[in-house]
């Protein structure tokens, strides 16, 4: 008498993508956080804010965590809402409105 012999499938389950708002939000506190951080470079001030925005943006590339990005992007409203009421040239409203889009969207 022959055995029947069962078949296992050894396929892995199919992973659950990440949802399509969690992702665009993500993008956009990130590229909120690399245009915060391209005007204070530009404007050549706050270089302890430059460095810890890019000790923020290397964390969230390793862990995904952009919690250290939301607090850099507050941080960064802060400091160009200032430098706009002093007619800092590269800091504009629409800039600003980005940035508090960007947290916004958590």
């Amino acid at each position: 008498m022959a055995k029947a012999t069962t078949k296992t499938s050894t396929t892995p389950a199919p992973q659950k993508a990440p949802s399509p708002a969690k992702v665009s939000a993500d993008m956009s506190i990130e590229k909120a956080t690399k245009d915060a951080l391209t005007t204070l470079k530009s404007l050549d001030i706050h270089h302890q804010l430059q460095a810890d925005i890019e000790w923020c943006l290397g964390s969230y590339a390793t862990d995904g965590n952009p919690s250290g990005l939301y607090e850099m992007v507050e941080k960064s409203i802060r400091i160009l809402s200032v430098e706009k009421e002093k007619k800092s040239k590269g800091v504009t409203s629409k800039l600003i409105s980005d940035l508090e889009k960007a947290l916004k969207s958590r």
